[in-house]
């Protein structure tokens, strides 16, 4: 009878059903598997360009990642986004001056305008084209122009964090570019 009992008492720790320590310590451990990410830092791109148009950008927070999410009229592409030492204006070459410890130039190869020339998108302000405060990872969203079917934003992050890219298709013909930068490695 005693072995019986030692190899129920040994099993019950092993799960942790006869420990109230490690009952207390599993929500934070769930927590923590829960945002466990496996996107790394490298550059993502899909090189098609696209006839849809860019027409809104704007992020929100999320309990393991920032998002990026720019709305397009029309499907997109491509795009492509990457860590860069600093971001460059299109057309100009000049740098986006960017808040944050490591930079991310979003690029969608698509434009802000349309067959005629018109914006189809102009950020009310090109140094604060969202509001990113109170976020955890993202520090500035800036504006970095569209030139010849090329649109960027330039994302002043934290750190050199793990990031994923995607295209959501919508209902109405329209699609999203999304970022998604994770608050931790």
């Amino acid at each position: 009878m005693n072995k019986f009992a030692a190899a129920l008492g040994a099993a019950l720790l092993a799960f942790g059903l006869g420990a109230p320590a490690a009952d207390a310590a599993a929500p934070a451990a769930t927590a923590s598997a829960s945002c466990a990410v496996h996107w790394g830092s490298l550059p993502k791109s899909i090189p098609t360009l696209s006839q849809a148009t860019v027409q809104n950008v704007r992020a929100g927070r999320h309990g393991c990642f920032d998002r990026l999410v720019i709305d397009l009229h029309g499907k997109v592409a491509g795009y492509n986004v990457r860590y860069v030492d600093q971001v460059l204006e299109q057309g100009s070459g000049r740098p986006v001056p960017l808040r944050g410890g490591a930079f991310l130039e979003v690029t969608v190869t698509s434009p802000a305008y349309d067959a005629s020339g018109h914006p189809t998108y102009v950020p009310a302000n090109p140094s604060e084209v969202v509001n990113v405060g109170g976020f955890v990872t993202f520090r500035e969203v800036a504006w970095a122009g569209s030139f010849e079917g090329y649109t960027s934003l330039g994302l002043g992050v934290r750190a050199r964090l793990p990031f994923r890219v995607f295209i959501l298709g919508g209902r109405d013909g329209g699609s999203r570019l999304v970022v998604d930068v994770a608050h931790r490695w």
